[in-house]
């Protein structure tokens, strides 16, 4: 090997390092920013009032479901229904999709839908049917499904607004051969059980 070529191939180094060194250091002097003094928006993370475990403020904060139904709008409901008819029917015998027939859904026992395969969890929560879609039970389900019973399959992120769970209840009410009364909206609201 010559010498000349080690040579040239090192001065070829060291020039494409001056190079980019020459560029970094332009272009750092270019496009020079100063800190400013003030941020133009600043985030601020709210804390949780001390003693407050997992959100137990936010949830007293809710209205309870019987005093939301003496106002919720079934025709409204029947609009916000059309979510759930892709993956559930609402008429009478009709069939089951991804998700049971809701028809009769107000009252009905959990997990005793004939012909549906149910996930292990809405059965735990089942209790062996001895538990019911109660008012309560629908207002926390619809509200965020994976949350009010772990490990469901149901797919839907749930509806965050109290006006709508309860306008989607009132309507789902009305898929009976008899509706199931009103709950009483003096009545103490039920604990939000979860699974």
């Amino acid at each position: 090997m010559n010498s000349s070529y080690v040579n040239m191939g090192v001065g070829a180094l060291l020039a494409t390092l001056f190079v980019l060194k020459s560029v970094s250091l332009a272009s750092g002097f270019i496009f020079h920013s100063e800190t400013p003094e003030k941020p133009g928006f600043e985030i601020v993370a709210a804390e949780a009032p001390a003693g407050d475990a997992g959100g137990k403020a936010a949830e007293a904060k809710e209205t309870p479901i019987a005093q939301l139904l003496q106002t919720a709008d079934a025709k409204v409901g029947e609009t916000i229904f059309k979510k759930c008819q892709a993956c559930h029917s609402g008429e009478k015998g009709g069939p089951n999709k991804v998700g049971p027939d809701l028809w009769g859904i107000v009252d009905r026992p959990v997990a005793e839908h004939e012909g549906f395969a149910y996930s292990a969890a809405i059965k735990g929560f089942s209790k062996d049917g001895a538990e019911k879609w109660t008012y309560d039970h629908l207002y926390h389900f619809v509200a965020a499904p994976k949350k009010f019973i772990s490990g469901t399959a149901m797919g839907f992120a749930g509806l965050p607004k109290e006006k709508d769970r309860a306008d989607l209840i009132a309507y789902l009410r009305t898929l009976a051969d008899t509706p199931v009364p009103l709950p009483d909206p003096n009545a103490a609201p039920a604990p939000a059980a979860t699974n």
